[in-house]
């Protein structure tokens, strides 16, 4: 394509160079590639100009000029936003001939856009999935490194979609992707919000910063479908223009509520009910949590053009998601039950312990740790929580990345003293692991959190292999 073309839109150029490619990395710059110096978090793209004309970059996009190069150089005023609008052009413009249906939140959005997935493909529409445990495309999975790739990557994921006959793309839309302009020029037919809590704060600095960020998503959608029982929700529902679907388990006000529910150790049922409809829902995933994801789930598909009844019925035969309340399988003369969750902040654990506790008929035995490089004020905040929902909590390892471990460990530990919970640090995970399957009980329920469907580690020497399904098969094998 040539150069003119995948620049349209964003500066002015008569250079005919031929663009082989678009790419933010010079260590992945080919022959003919436009290589874009992007701002980023950690570093900037600026430093590494010579060497993506050294790896072949037939032009550069930057945000100042640059001497001693000698190709192109065209300067705008912001690159990330470049980088999306020259990706979209490079790749024929995917998203318009897809559907867009973006979920935001700090809890909920895998589950969210999976059965948003699930049910839209029960009535008979191929659908693409982005998100935090991996992208896919109708049936086929693909592997993915962030919950919302950066923005180039992102526009080759849509024209893969796209080719592959996809009617609508449900994806998870990060607050960083939002602020960072990762998916900067997309248009979304239904934006849904799940809810906001304590979470990212070592990049937005505080709750508004964070709450204005994930608010970007709703000046740029069709439909929005909101949570009300969230503060940030009711706020965010005063401020949102477009049409807007609210849901809620609690405000008889809202567009969407849900009536008379049941909790079930495995399962939830309960009525959906609008102002001149009601549609029973039953939905084989636990807790409260998922009647809420259910309610977004059936705003966001009633956005597509399905019936409260068609969304509704098709939870039934809906899933859940890997590493979100997944029951692990054990010997069936074990007795007790061990849950992997992906909590990883204070609401989500909360969310996850308190479900656990209200069917529990033994012991609750939690299992966690917290993100090293990662936001430190929430880690004594975790740690309160794990200690007053659990019986006994043991504080691990999560993923350390370049911190000690036991440095972070000490953080979390720091909240869960003086709770009710028996406490115990074992810092290697896989140790962890197998002391909780070792001092549990008939009736007990163990829950593993933060990992979820990851199966590594991430710590200062890089990753490490570690899938908590392994390590629960391995404890059992010598047994």
């Amino acid at each position: 394509m040539k150069l003119s073309l995948v620049l349209d839109g964003i500066i002015k150029t008569d250079i005919d160079t031929e663009i082989t490619d678009v790419c933010f990395d010079s260590r992945r710059v080919k022959k003919g590639s436009l290589f874009v110096a992007v701002t980023g978090y950690k570093t900037d793209g600026h430093l590494y100009i010579e060497s993506a004309v050294k790896n072949g970059a037939a032009a550069v996009l930057a945000e100042r000029e640059t001497e001693g190069v000698d190709v192109p150089v065209l300067v705008v005023d912001n690159t990330r936003k470049a980088l999306a609008q020259a990706s979209r052009n490079f790749f024929s413009k995917p998203d318009s001939g897809l559907k867009m249906i973006g979920v935001t939140g700090t809890n909920g959005k895998t589950t969210t856009t999976t059965l948003i997935k699930q049910v839209l493909e029960s009535h008979g529409h191929k659908c693409g999935l982005i998100g935090t445990n991996g992208n896919m495309i109708g049936d086929r999975e693909l592997p993915t490194e962030r919950t919302t790739p950066e923005s180039r990557d992102f526009y080759e994921l849509l024209a893969q979609m796209r080719d592959g006959g996809c009617e609508y793309v449900i994806m998870e839309v990060s607050s960083h992707s939002l602020e960072l302009d990762r998916v900067y020029g997309i248009h979304f037919c239904v934006a849904v919000y799940t809810n906001l809590s304590r979470d990212h704060l070592d990049f937005h600095g505080d709750m508004d910063s964070y709450f204005e960020a994930k608010a970007k998503l709703f000046s740029r959608c069709d439909k929005a479908v909101i949570n009300v029982d969230d503060a940030y929700g009711v706020k965010l529902a005063k401020l949102t223009s477009c049409d807007t679907v609210t849901y809620s388990v609690s405000d008889d006000t809202a567009t969407l509520e849900a009536k008379n529910i049941l909790l079930k150790p495995n399962k939830v049922r309960f009525e959906a009910v609008m102002t001149a409809a009601i549609a029973r829902v039953n939905l084989g995933i636990p807790g409260l949590f998922s009647v809420y994801n259910a309610l977004a789930a059936i705003g966001a598909c009633m956005g597509c053009g399905l019936s409260l009844t068609e969304s509704a019925a098709a939870l039934a035969s809906a899933h859940g998601v890997k590493g979100r309340a997944e029951v692990v399988w054990l010997p069936e003369d074990t007795g007790y039950t061990v849950l992997i969750d992906y909590a990883h902040s204070p609401d989500s654990m909360e969310n996850i312990l308190k479900t656990v506790r209200g069917y529990a008929q033994g012991r609750v035995i939690s299992l966690f740790g917290a993100g090293g490089d990662r936001d430190k004020t929430k880690r004594p905040i975790m740690g309160g929580v794990g200690a007053a929902y659990s019986d006994i909590c043991i504080i691990t390892s999560d993923n350390p990345r370049s911190e000690e471990p036991m440095q972070i460990i000490a953080d979390v530990a720091a909240g869960a003293m003086g709770k009710k919970a028996q406490v115990n640090v074992v810092c290697d995970r896989r140790e962890a692991i197998a002391y909780a399957l070792s001092i549990a009980k008939e009736n007990d329920v163990i829950v593993l959190m933060g990992k979820g469907h990851e199966t590594y580690q991430e710590t200062a020497a890089g990753k490490i292999h570690l899938d908590e399904r392994e390590e629960i098969a391995a404890y059992f094998s010598t047994k």
